[in-house]
C-alpha cells in the first residue's frame, strides 16, 4: 500500500537543516513573521530580524518558572513586583499567592505584576532572573535574542526574532502547565491572603478562532503589536508568529486560515 505522505510537502524546497528559506509571501503583514504548519516552516519574512518583543518575553518567563517545578510553592509578593508598570493585578506587597496560580495569572492576563512576582521569587531579583533568561536563550540557540527585563518593556538591550519566538513558543508548550494556562479565555483566583481576582484572556483569538490553544500576545509602543498563536485542526498544527503587526488578530486569523486551506490541498487523495 503506498504511504500516506505527511504535510512535510507543503515546504519542498526543505530538506534538511540547510534548506532554504520559506517564501516571504505576505511581505506587508508585519514587521516580521513566521508561520508553520506541523513543526515545518511554510512562510516567514524578515523571520531573523532584531526586533522588540513586548510581553512575548514573558514565554520565557513562564518556561524557567515551569521547569523548576515548584508550582505550589508559595510567592510572597515584592515591593518592586507591586511598584510594576504597565499591565498589572493589582498585586499588594506581601500578598502570598502560590506559583502556579500566578503563571496562569501571567499567561492569561500579561501582567507585569505577576511576572516580577515570579521573576523575585525564583531568583531574589529580577538582575538575577534576567541573567537566567539569556542563559537559557544561549543553550536553546536563539541567536536574536536577549533580554533586559522579565516582563518586556521596551529596551535597546530587549530584542528576539519572529523565528526564535516560534521555536521558543513550541518549548514552552511542551509544559503543561503553560500550554494549559494559554488555553484559557477567564481566569480566576483567590489569593492566600482572601482576596479575589478575575481576569479576561488578551488574546482575542481564543474565544475567535476555532481550534486555538494559545499562546501570547503582547504590545508596548516599541513593539507594536505582537501575537504567537497556535491552533489545532483535524491533526494538523499551524503556529504563527507576528511582530509589529497593524492589525494582529486579522492577519493572524487569515494567515493561520490560509496555512489551514495550503495544507488540506497537499494530502495526499485516499489510498484505494
Amino acid at each position: 500500500m503506498r504511504k500516506a505522505w505527511p504535510i512535510l510537502l507543503l515546504i519542498l524546497a526543505w530538506s534538511g537543516a540547510r534548506a532554504a528559506a520559506p517564501p516571504d509571501r505576505y511581505p506587508d503583514i508585519a514587521g516580521a513573521y513566521w508561520v508553520e504548519v506541523d513543526g515545518q516552516p511554510l512562510w516567514a519574512g524578515h523571520p531573523d530580524h532584531r526586533l522588540p518583543m513586548a510581553s512575548l518575553a514573558k514565554l520565557m518567563t513562564a518556561l524557567l518558572i515551569a521547569e523548576r517545578g515548584d508550582l505550589d510553592a508559595v510567592v510572597t509578593v515584592t515591593a518592586t513586583a507591586a511598584a510594576e508598570t504597565g499591565a498589572s493585578l493589582g498585586l499588594r506587597r506581601g500578598e502570598r499567592i502560590r506559583a502556579g496560580t500566578l503563571l496562569t495569572a501571567m499567561l492569561v492576563r500579561s501582567a507585569n505584576d505577576v511576572c516580577r512576582a515570579l521573576a523575585d521569587w525564583q531568583a531574589g531579583d529580577q538582575a538575577s532572573f534576567v541573567r537566567r533568561m539569556n542563559e537559557r536563550a544561549r543553550q536553546l540557540g536563539l541567536a536574536n535574542t536577549h533580554f533586559s527585563d522579565a516582563c518586556g518593556h521596551d529596551s535597546p538591550a530587549q530584542f528576539s526574532s519572529a523565528h526564535d519566538l516560534a521555536r521558543l513558543a513550541r518549548l514552552a508548550m511542551r509544559q503543561a502547565p503553560i500550554a494549559a494556562a494559554v488555553a484559557h479565555t477567564t481566569f480566576a483566583f483567590d489569593s492566600l491572603d482572601g482576596r479575589r481576582y478575575a481576569m479576561r484572556s488578551t488574546n482575542a483569538l481564543l474565544a475567535g478562532l476555532p481550534g486555538t490553544r494559545g499562546i501570547k500576545t503582547g504590545y508596548t509602543p516599541g513593539a507594536g503589536r505582537c501575537v504567537i498563536a497556535l491552533v489545532q485542526r483535524d491533526g494538523v498544527e499551524v503556529l504563527a508568529v507576528l511582530l509589529h503587526a497593524p492589525d494582529r488578530w486579522w492577519d493572524s486569523a487569515g494567515l493561520i486560515e490560509l496555512a489551514f486551506k495550503q495544507a488540506r490541498a497537499a494530502r495526499p487523495a485516499p489510498a484505494r
